[in-house]
């Protein structure tokens, strides 16, 4: 898999070990519970399991079906991670009985309210995140210390993390076979999650691809942009590769392009003269294709860098996804004696940490 990095440092070396001590993921709510309704709400910190994971074993613990459990978002097995899940209340005697079974198997329940609504996947603001980086040189740390600036005031990427793509880094590969109707297995939800993984490829494929353009307008003069794009098979008027090159912000928008308010909103299409500013002020965002049914195409020049990252084939329904979001409550600081860096920050939901890390280290992370 392909990935172009937004900032031109070279690679710093550091230790980076996703586990329950040194990665930390807090659920943030969409919206404060109504403390009133037949909905039991749960605020559970879980240590060594998946999401799914948790829900079987607290399913199988107080004797209901895993269905009948809701939850916001899935979250790291390798982690330390907080998050909220919804149960009907009649259920609330049996998970007060259960509670100290479920803290042996590392499920702890820290506060409980209610709620009228079952808890549904994307009903959450986002995630704030602890990372605790090793091995860390003070020179390292200089570096790390710039860049985060950087990152602070300009974004990064929105790129899927490795996690979204398996152990070994192929789920998207099964997933177009599934898409094409070459495969099919049994189990509708490890098709539809197959698929998912190769809608996730495609966007980051797109995204890295639009960084290496923006990369061509941030540093050449408009005569050259012109005859590096004709070797991408794009023809652009030098009138408006200056007006693009005008742009503040790095990632550069394009006509046709779908944007986004940020953190949340609705669709619209790019306008031309106001929408770069709104971007840079962090007002909106562009966003990027996840191939499918029912979601809006860009058009124009944005089409053209968008079409070759776009499986029609898929019929299972596709979104658009932020392109670059911001890190909000950014907060590191450097433990000398122990050579850590310790960092704190929110990232909107859907994206992920492991992202920022990447961008850090410029290099690829993964852990199993």
């Amino acid at each position: 898999m392909e990935k172009t990095y937004a900032l031109n440092h070279s690679s710093i070396d550091f230790y980076f070990s996703q586990n329950a001590r040194d990665f930390m993921v807090r659920e943030i709510p969409l919206y404060p519970f109504s403390q009133d309704g037949e909905h039991l709400i749960l605020n559970i910190r879980k240590k060594g399991l998946s999401t799914l994971e948790m829900i079987k074993i607290l399913s199988n613990a107080i004797g209901c079906k895993t269905g009948e459990i809701g939850y916001a978002g899935l979250k790291d097995k390798s982690a330390t991670t907080t998050q909220y899940i919804s149960i009907h209340k009649k259920f609330a005697p049996a998970i007060e009985d259960k509670q100290a079974l479920l803290e042996e198997k590392n499920i702890k329940i820290l506060a409980t309210s209610h709620h009228s609504n079952k808890l549904k996947i994307g009903h959450l603001k986002g995630n704030d995140f602890f990372i605790r980086l090793k091995k860390v040189t003070p020179a390292s740390f200089a570096k790390i210390d710039s860049i985060l600036q950087i990152i602070a005031k300009n974004g990064l990427p929105n790129y899927f993390g490795y996690q979204r793509f398996g152990k070994d880094g192929d789920n998207h590969i099964e997933g177009k076979k599934i898409a094409h109707q070459e495969k099919k297995l049994k189990n509708k939800k490890i098709n539809d999650f197959l698929i998912s993984s190769y809608q996730s490829f495609l966007f980051n494929q797109w995204l890295s691809h639009r960084i290496k353009i923006s990369k061509i307008f941030e540093n050449f003069t408009p005569n050259e942009i012109q005859i590096a794009l004709k070797k991408h098979a794009i023809s652009l008027p030098l009138e408006t590769i200056k007006s693009i090159c005008t742009q503040a912000h790095f990632f550069k928008l394009f006509p046709g392009d779908w944007m986004c308010h940020y953190p949340h909103g609705k669709l619209f299409e790019l306008n031309d003269q106001e929408d770069p500013k709104r971007f840079f002020d962090k007002d909106i965002v562009p966003t990027g294709l996840l191939s499918g049914a029912k979601t809006p195409r860009a058009t124009s020049l944005a089409r053209e860098f968008e079409n070759t990252f776009d499986d029609e084939k898929i019929h299972s329904n596709g979104s658009r996804r932020f392109a670059w979001i911001w890190v909000e409550n950014l907060k590191y600081r450097y433990i000398p004696e122990h050579a850590w860096v310790e960092l704190e920050f929110s990232l909107p939901k859907g994206s992920y940490a492991t992202t920022l890390i990447e961008e850090l280290a410029h290099r690829d992370i993964k852990i199993d």
